[in-house]
């Protein structure tokens, strides 16, 4: 059986390392994973009570347009109803985007560090990506904007991107959206946007009525703590949600995922109370990697991008002996590792970690 041509040498995609598989290859009792971006704080107690209840409607299929959710959601965003699409995890909306919208051949804009997801599903559907060089961690939208032809059908922005944290403001978003083709779609990943506390940073969904090219994507999976229960969403005009929905399969989210959705949303405080303990400890390991004079990335989101001045697998290595995972692995910055921001416990042991990790490389350090 012969697969499509583009797929033969497409990457896997390598998921933070596991607790359990490295509790079980090195044999260590106490592993802290600040690989994945993860909420360490967990969902809203609210969450698993819905859960719990929602235990006895296991055998029957879920709603597939999610219209509680999407009643809840569209209220707790201020939008139409018709402006919403859910996906397993937003990754899923960008494989619907690629699947409605690319063809073979299509040039895809994006940058040359950010979510690999992107570039993945653009080469399933035979797209040519044009990747523009990050500058100072940031999207360069000038330099993206100069890429553009008549074969461009998408632009992506991560903001705050990952693996860098950094942000696009609010004036630099406009100001590339009035210079992007009414036909080129921008597709805007908010992942963490509840995390951001930069007052420049954009709010992007009061923007899709004056730019019906925009679709903005979040997701369930970060500070609501939901991301075993794969949920995300898409908000764009109702012309373009209704395409999208002509691809998506009839029952891609789960009733556990709509139902611990519904709870999340309706604590905010759990949210708010996440972002603040976020800030302060995102803060506080800056300052470390300052004291430990580590270059890093300004970080917007709940990790951040640091430089060890060595080879990231060694570093990875290191600490994961040490019982810390973390993410390694990125091309543009091969001697930068990302962490998650932990809670202030993870963060103290992550750094007693890193700090053996440069002493056992002989590291210069101040």
């Amino acid at each position: 059986m012969k697969p499509k041509s583009q797929i033969v040498n497409l990457p896997v995609y390598k998921p933070g390392k596991p607790i359990e598989e490295v509790k079980r290859e090195l044999g260590l009792e106490q592993v802290i994973k600040l690989a994945s971006n993860e909420n360490p704080y967990g969902s809203s107690p609210a969450v698993l009570e819905a859960i719990t209840k929602e235990m006895t409607s296991v055998s029957i299929y879920p709603d597939g347009s999610a219209a509680v959710l999407t009643e809840v959601l569209a209220k707790h965003l201020g939008v139409e109803q018709n402006k919403i699409i859910f996906g397993c995890g937003s990754d899923e909306i960008i494989a619907l985007i690629t699947r409605a919208f690319f063809l073979p051949g299509d040039e895809t804009i994006m940058a040359d560090q950010t979510f690999s997801v992107y570039k993945s599903n653009a080469d399933i559907e035979g797209a040519v990506t044009i990747e523009v060089p990050l500058k100072n961690g940031t999207h360069d939208l000038p330099a993206m904007l100069a890429q553009i032809t008549d074969k461009t059908k998408a632009i992506w922005v991560c903001n705050p991107n990952n693996p860098t944290g950094t942000i696009v403001s609010a004036e630099e978003l406009v100001t590339f959206m009035d210079q992007v083709p009414s036909n080129v779609m921008v597709v805007l990943d908010e992942a963490y946007y509840e995390f951001v506390t930069d007052e420049a940073y954009p709010q992007s969904v009061e923007l899709i009525d004056r730019y019906p090219n925009l679709v903005v994507l979040r997701t369930f999976s970060k500070i609501y703590g939901l991301a075993s229960l794969r949920i995300g969403y898409g908000i764009a005009r109702p012309e373009v949600i209704d395409l999208i929905n002509r691809v998506r399969e009839p029952f891609n989210t789960s009733r556990f995922g709509q139902v611990a959705a519904i709870a999340a949303l309706q604590d905010q405080a759990f949210v708010q109370d996440c972002a603040k303990r976020n800030a302060t400890d995102r803060e506080w390991l800056q300052n470390e990697f300052a004291r430990l004079g580590l270059p890093y990335f300004p970080a917007q989101g709940n990790f951040i991008l640091v430089d060890l001045s060595m080879p990231s697998g060694t570093a990875f290595q290191s600490l994961l002996k040490q019982g810390i995972i973390v993410r390694s692995g990125f091309h543009v910055y091969p001697t930068y590792i990302r962490v998650s921001v932990g809670t202030a416990e993870q963060n103290r042991a992550f750094v007693a970690a890193l700090e053996h990790t440069l002493a056992e490389n002989a590291v210069a350090r101040p």
